[in-house]
């Protein structure tokens, strides 16, 4: 097995990625960019999209780690409006994109461009994902766009399978269709609900983070090769099981958490950036079959598949955000009520991606009987096309477009406040908690530790304050950034210390490890997050 060729593809899209983030170009975009322009130059391999690993080894990952990142409140609030994009656009989408390509293309039978309306209808949760998470976009906008990335995959491979069935001969019926779509959705979410719990069990008594972290690169694979195993859902197994565990995260120890965010932001970095990239890289593979559709007739079709993508969505996207809201006084009282420049932004944010590439690729050479699959190099061509036009086309303007409109961001101010006083109420009960330990002799401690513990718990309450408060005049920082900024210098100081011992014979590269760890916590505990 030649490994060069991989080897290539994740250190020039980690490459691309890590410049991306120096440019106002999302990195997609980027990827993708640089993909078309490197498919053709010499030397370089062919990169050919296989869909018996893009779909059960590339996508559970990815959609692991977008929905354990999602929040289920949030969109169990949305879950209306994720609903009706995540299936009712989908089959509207395959209808009528189908409908249109069948008008639009001589020769092209309804099942075979019923076939590509399949392909192409579900927006892409990691470009959905990194695009929204860039431009930042309202809190409600982004869990809508996320919930409904997550799940159209399901919608969009079940109605793949039927169209298939029909256009390959196997005497498909819509009656079959919807039983086949049901068997699967429902199959799909049992799966998730049987695993989710022994998972997490797992998850809560392992005591080692190793384990705990293999076992965690593991699920979504398990949980996709179950559901498919049984002939269900796959996409909904792995969302299922992913949310649970997500959202109950916070009963697994502290080591195990950080060491999974980091090992899973590192997975993530390199798969969405490899998978753009092999998008572009598809460009010879998809011009190389199109035969008696070369030329101006296939840039025309290409055209016009695409408009009827973005413009179906619009189609769609504004009678399902307000006609339920005009039809039903119970929607209008318990949900909040929708922008038409929120709405504008969702239709418009329809990037599609590798999802819609790799199940195009699994379409069959020939159908029964043995004669060659109608079409099937210009609805590979036709779907390359479409992800290619809605990534650049929607995916380039759609900040422009946030920033035109001029949609409320992320109040920072008020978050600020939420954050302060969740923080003062922890505090305060971890102090109550702190003076009843030290009450009890068994706990007893020297004066200068137990003010130290309270005044880590003082620090801890504070500093969220602190970011509200006044800028220091020189170098315009608040008390809090000063704090932090001082406290790596101090840490700093230290470790270089350590490692001058260390090089000195003093100390051994063993003891040497153990001291670095114990600064690396406190230098994460003085610093948080801002990537």
């Amino acid at each position: 097995m030649n490994v060069l060729p991989l080897l290539m593809l994740v250190a020039g899209s980690a490459g691309v990625a890590g410049a991306a983030r120096r440019t106002p170009v999302p990195a997609p975009l980027l990827l993708v960019a640089a993909g078309l322009a490197v498919s053709y130059l010499p030397g370089v391999p062919e990169y050919t999209l296989a869909p018996d690993v893009v779909l059960p080894l590339v996508l559970p990952p990815l959609l692991y780690t977008a929905a354990a990142d999602s929040s289920y409140l949030d969109l169990r609030a949305q879950l209306r409006p994720v609903a009706l994009l995540s299936v009712g656009y989908v089959l509207f989408a395959t209808l009528v994109v189908g409908w249109a390509a069948y008008l639009i293309v001589p020769d092209l039978p309804l099942t075979a461009a019923l076939v590509l309306g399949a392909v192409v209808a579900p927006p892409d949760a990691v470009a959905a994902t990194a695009v929204a998470r860039r431009v930042g976009l309202p809190s409600r906008i982004t869990t809508i766009l996320q919930g409904e990335s997550l799940v159209n995959d399901a919608t969009a491979i079940t109605a793949y399978k039927v169209a298939l069935a029909a256009a390959v001969g196997e005497g498909a019926t819509w009656a079959g269709g919807v039983r086949e779509f049901a068997l699967g959705a429902v199959g799909g979410v049992a799966v998730g609900l049987l695993l989710m719990m022994p998972i997490h069990w797992l998850r809560t008594h392992l005591k080692e983070a190793l384990l705990q972290n293999t076992l965690s690169l593991l699920i979504p694979f398990v949980a996709y090769g179950a559901a498919e195993w049984a002939h269900a859902s796959g996409v909904l197994a792995v969302v299922v099981v992913a949310l649970y565990l997500g959202h109950h995260n916070w009963q697994v120890d502290f080591a195990t958490r950080l060491q999974e965010e980091a090992v899973w932001r590192m997975v993530s970095f390199v798969l969405e950036s490899a998978v753009f990239a092999l998008i572009g890289l598809q460009l010879p593979v998809v011009l190389r079959g199109l035969g008696q559709y070369e030329g101006t007739s296939a840039a025309s079709y290409a055209l016009a598949v695409f408009v009827v993508v973005v413009v179906s969505r619009f189609v769609w996207v504004y009678p399902a955000t307000f006609l339920p809201r005009v039809l039903f006084r119970r929607i209008r009282e318990r949900e909040e009520d929708p922008t038409r420049k929120g709405t504008f932004v969702i239709g418009w944010a329809g990037m599609r991606g590798v999802v819609s590439l790799a199940v195009a690729f699994s379409i069959p050479r020939t159908v029964h009987g043995g004669g060659p699959f109608p079409g099937r190099n210009l609805i590979l061509f036709l779907t390359f096309t479409t992800v290619i036009g809605t990534l650049v086309v929607q995916g380039l303007t759609l900040p422009a477009l946030v920033r035109l409109l001029r949609l409320p961001g992320r109040d920072l101010q008020t978050e600020t406040l939420a954050e302060g006083n969740a923080q003062a109420q922890a505090s305060r009960a971890a102090e109550q908690r702190l003076d009843e330990l030290l009450e009890d002799e068994r706990n007893a401690l020297p004066p200068p530790l137990a003010d130290r513990l309270r005044m880590v718990l003082e620090r801890r309450r504070n500093a969220v304050w602190e970011r509200l408060g006044s800028v220091n005049p020189v170098t315009g920082e608040t008390a809090d950034d000063t704090y932090r900024r001082l406290s790596r210098e101090v840490i700093g100081a230290e470790r270089e210390v350590f490692v001058r011992l260390r090089n000195h014979r003093y100390i051994d590269d063993e003891m040497l490890r153990t001291l670095l760890r114990r600064l690396d916590l406190e230098e994460a505990a003085a610093y948080r997050e801002t990537a």
